[in-house]
């Protein structure tokens, strides 16, 4: 599972990772930009991002066939 958070504040949102480390962005951000201020916003969940795998996934494996492909054909000629 990966987190965001968001700032309560403006329109920050840390980058998507676990909760130690985007929560550790999150507190970052309010001591430079809203010192004082008590931590406030949003936690967004999810599967989506760099951590859950990312990636071109079935895309990246028929484009590197096409271009095997693509090889075998020019060099048998």
């Amino acid at each position: 599972m990966n987190y965001r958070f968001w700032c309560g504040e403006c329109g920050f949102k840390s980058t998507w990772g676990d909760p130690s480390e985007a929560g550790r962005q999150h507190e970052d951000h309010y001591t430079a930009r809203h010192p004082g201020l008590p931590l406030g916003g949003q936690v967004e969940t999810g599967t989506k991002g760099p951590a859950a795998g990312g990636g071109l996934g079935c895309a990246g494996m028929v484009v590197a066939v096409v271009l095997l492909l693509i090889i075998a054909a020019a060099c048998g000629r």
